[in-house]
């Protein structure tokens, strides 16, 4: 539990850090709190802080209706705004925020009128959508001047500008220096060559970050000829939009960084690439927060205390994180990359690369649902998941089923379950992976059940209760350390 003396500067400052972590009573109206509430803070003297919701209602405190903190971070209403600025500032770096009408698209996704989006952007950042977008957009293009030596132009067009001239003017105006003087004073320190083909930028992390781990993850999963491990790094192929080339990242421990080598082929694409990339590496994780919580239980600390830094996988494309989890379902690992190998070299575009191992694009659901049943069956896939592949690549491909999108995860959960051959275990595993959900928990799974001593799906729920909202986190401490046999099934 939470110093008090800590925990009132943590609920004074709303730090979201702490949501989920603990829960204030306050003596004087009764009533229990999350430490992001929107109300006015108590007065210290009159505030109890309590590990769980559970314990808070022991000690004869009612819920706050507010904040809700009888639901996990992220779900209650008032979260909605929270969850409008996410959304809004992935748009911008996904490079689909450029008119009034994807404002009123997003407004819409959450039945909010465009006033009142603008409104909820101004309260939660402090600026109006379009100076978002546009703090956004020279961020991007300060980091490139000083990390790359791409031109100058490429960069004003990476970073979402329509003309090198209305660049230049925005960058004078906010650094009131060129993009040339900046990249000058750049190149008094320590900045990568960079081949005329490709580039390298930084992706920061909160440390500790376990990078053999991820690598280690990666490489029993991989759907070869997209992607590779080696022991320092992960490779793969790209296809964003009508971008295409290939990307490498490796891991800078002194400077709490990965660095990213990309071809120069992906910079239009740029803010999306690294989006993707922050996903995939789980790089806004709080790993000392996670620790903290699930190290209370005496089960998951030791392996806390031996991998300190480990972080939950995503997924680089939604789409094909989906197929590899189908493909997954009720065998093993190995089996289940053959088929994922077989399905890529039969459905994936070919590409070419400096590494003869990185030689084809992920296959997208466009393609994929143009293949009939016994073109994906051949490759010895049951039919009953042949199947359930072709109606993923429908939904995705017509709009119905979208991975990064304002709707919830469980929401997106309950339409994976309407599909034809998903199940509670294929759900929760790609809202674990491609949903970047950080309470999933496939409770389902037998390689979980049995590490936890072999108990039956509910057992394990129940037992998993203590771990939240961090579930996912468990889940990865369970596979890697807490395993009774070797012998895991596909997750």
């Amino acid at each position: 539990m939470l110093d008090p003396d800590i925990a009132y500067q943590a609920l004074t400052a709303r730090d979201t850090r702490f949501d989920g972590v603990f829960f204030v009573g306050v003596t004087s109206t009764g009533i229990y709190c999350r430490p992001v509430c929107p109300v006015k803070p108590p007065q210290q003297k009159n505030c109890l802080f309590f590990d769980s919701a559970e314990a808070a209602e022991k000690a004869h405190f009612r819920p706050c209706l507010r904040c809700r903190p009888e639901l996990a971070p992220g779900n209650a209403p008032m979260d909605n705004q929270h969850r409008v600025a996410d959304l809004l500032i992935q748009r911008i770096d996904e490079g689909l925020l450029e008119e009034n009408e994807s404002l009123d698209a997003i407004a819409a996704e959450f039945g909010l009128s465009l006033r009142q989006l603008r409104r909820i952007v101004q309260q939660e950042l402090g600026v109006s959508p379009l100076a978002l977008r546009q703090t956004r957009r020279m961020l991007l293009a300060k980091q490139l001047l000083t990390e790359t030596r791409l031109p100058v132009t490429d960069i004003a067009f990476a970073s979402g500008f329509n003309s090198l001239r209305r660049f230049n003017d925005v960058f004078q105006a906010r650094y009131r220096m060129t993009p040339g003087s900046l990249r000058k004073e750049a190149t008094r320190h320590d900045v990568p060559a960079s081949l005329d083909d490709r580039a390298q930028l930084r992706l920061s992390y909160r440390p500790p970050y376990d990078w053999p781990a991820m690598l280690e993850f990666l490489s029993l999963r991989l759907m070869q000829g997209v992607e590779a491990v080696d022991e320092q790094s992960y490779m793969r192929t790209v296809k964003l939009g009508d971008c295409r080339g290939w990307l490498r990242v490796t891991h800078l421990a002194a400077k709490q960084a990965l660095q990213v080598e990309f071809t120069c082929s992906l910079t239009p694409v740029l803010p999306a690439l690294l989006q993707r990339l922050r996903n995939l590496f789980d790089l806004s994780a709080q790993p000392l927060l996670i620790a903290e919580r699930l190290q209370q239980d005496s089960l998951l600390a030791p392996s806390i205390a031996l991998n300190p830094g480990l972080r939950v996988p995503g997924a680089f494309d939604g789409f094909e994180m989906a197929v590899r989890a189908v493909l997954g379902q009720q065998i093993t690992v190995k089996a289940a990359t053959t088929l994922s190998n077989r399905f890529a070299n039969a459905f994936g575009e070919a590409i070419e690369t400096p590494f003869p191992m990185l030689n084809r694009l992920a296959p997208t659901p466009e393609r994929v649902r143009m293949a009939s049943l016994d073109e994906i069956a051949r490759h010895g896939i049951v039919s009953a998941r042949a199947r359930t592949i072709l109606a993923l690549a429908e939904a995705c491909a017509s709009g119905q089923l979208r991975f990064n999108g304002a709707t919830r995860p469980e929401m997106i959960m309950q339409r994976l379950l309407a599909l034809p051959g998903i199940g509670p275990w294929t759900a929760n595993y790609i809202a674990l992976r491609a949903l970047r959900w950080p309470d999933a928990f496939p409770k389902e799974d037998i390689a979980i059940r049995n590490n936890l001593g072999g108990v039956t799906p509910a057992q394990a729920e129940a037992r998993s209760q203590a771990w939240r909202p961090w579930r996912s986190y468990a889940v990865m401490h369970i596979w890697k350390n807490l395993t009774a046999a070797k012998t895991k099934k596909a997750p």
